[in-house]
Order: structure tokens, then C-alpha cells, then sequence
């Protein structure tokens, strides 16, 4: 299948957006004429900061989608016929260069939407290096600031890191928010299956209830719920 080169999707983007700008200036010549320079100076800033916002978005995508094909790389050599572009000699090479790659969109674009997912990434190594007081804040930091839907996978993590060192008032109190308001990341049910797994050796009865309801679904969440019930037998 042939593949449009990075190269030519920036210049298809640029193209498209002189098109629409022409096709706008037909569509309102009227109004341009009626309305005279001062209109004409506002509309062509508006499109100019229109495209310029597009490009920066652009951009962003495109520094984000290089800093998680790191993340995904493969350690040690790749195996015989992969197609795998870029490995790492260990897990701490990759670490290292993901985390600048993360680090530094982070600190270029922190109110983006890219840059709330750079922070989020942040926190997911720093949880896998065992790191858990650095991975915490970058958690916090996108639970509180971001955008609900990547705010609610920080919270999601951040109540595992609650649970795991003892705060488990924190950490279900947590979960049980992520049951009231629910994302397309975070389902009910996901946050449901997960409290009731945390809270199990302390509160079995209470685990039972919550699970009850989700034995019976087909699917994944059934799977899930069925295997933390029988963990509380």
C-alpha cells in the first residue's frame, strides 16, 4: 500500500489550507467590498490565525507521535525480519531518551493536549522505573490541569499509586469519582472492577456488591469482574 511521506502530508495540509482561504475570500467578496479595508485587515488575521493554529497542532501531532514510537520501541536486538525501525540496548537507553522526548514537548507546549499526554507518559516510566513520588506529581499534575478525558487516566494511575503505599482512603476515593463521571478512557466499569480489587481484603462484602452486577456481562468486563470475584472466594 503506498504510504504519503511526512514531506508531502505538510505540503497537502499547506495546500488545502490556501484553498480554503481562497474559497473563502469568493464566498465573502461581497461583504469585503461592502465593509471596506478594516473588514479585509480582520479577516485576514482571523485565517492567519487560523492556519497558524492548525500548524502548530500539526507540529505538536507530529513531535508526539516520534516520542511514542520511542516508547514503543523493542529492547535488545530486533528480531530476524522485523521491520522495527529503532530498538534500545536496554530499558534504561529507552527510558532515557523517552523521557527527554516526552520532557521536552512537555515543557514546550504544557497547556496542549499533546503536551497533557507528554506529561501523562512522564508519569507512566517514572511508575515503571519504580519512581513513584516523580510519577505521582506528573500524575497530579495532569489529574488537576488536563483535559477530563487524559485527567481521568492520571487519576486512574494515581489511585494505584494511592493503594500501593497505604493511602487507600485517597486512592478509593479516587476511583469512586472515576464511577461518578466516567470518560471514554476510564469506563464505570473499569473504575468499578478496579476499586472493588483494592478494596477487597479489607471490605469483601462491599467488593462482592460491586462486582455482582458485572459477572453476568459479556466480554471483557464480565472476564474481569468474574476473575476479581473469585479472588475474594
Amino acid at each position: 500500500m503506498a504510504r504519503i511521506t511526512r514531506k508531502e502530508l505538510k505540503t497537502d495540509r499547506f495546500a488545502l489550507e490556501v484553498e480554503h482561504t481562497v474559497t473563502f475570500f469568493e464566498e465573502h467578496q461581497q461583504a469585503i467590498l461592502r465593509y471596506g479595508l478594516g473588514a479585509v485587515v480582520v479577516i485576514v488575521l482571523i485565517i492567519g490565525f487560523v492556519y497558524y493554529s492548525r500548524h502548530q497542532h500539526a507540529i505538536r501531532e507530529d513531535v508526539l507521535a516520534r516520542a511514542i514510537q520511542i516508547q514503543e520501541s523493542s529492547v535488545g536486538p530486533p528480531p530476524p525480519g522485523s521491520s522495527t525501525s529503532q530498538s534500545f540496548p536496554t530499558q534504561e537507553a529507552k527510558d532515557e531518551v523517552a523521557l527527554k522526548a516526552f520532557g521536552d514537548l512537555q515543557s514546550q507546549y504544557p497547556s496542549s493536549e499533546e503536551g497533557e499526554i507528554a506529561n501523562y507518559y512522564l508519569g507512566a516510566i517514572k511508575a515503571d522505573q519504580g519512581k513513584l513520588a516523580e510519577a505521582e506529581k506528573h500524575f497530579k499534575d495532569v489529574a488537576d490541569n488536563g483535559n477530563a478525558k487524559y485527567a481521568s487516566l492520571a487519576k486512574f494511575s494515581l489511585a494505584q499509586i494511592y493503594f500501593s503505599d497505604g493511602r487507600d482512603d485517597q486512592g478509593e476515593k479516587v476511583l469512586r469519582d472515576l464511577i461518578d463521571h466516567p470518560t471514554i478512557y476510564i469506563s464505570k466499569d473499569q473504575a468499578t472492577v478496579a476499586l472493588a480489587r483494592f478494596i477487597g481484603k479489607k471490605k469483601p462484602a462491599e467488593a462482592r456488591k460491586l462486582l455482582d452486577p458485572l459477572r453476568s456481562q459479556q466480554g471483557a468486563v464480565g472476564q474481569a469482574a468474574m476473575s476479581v470475584y473469585n479472588e475474594l472466594q
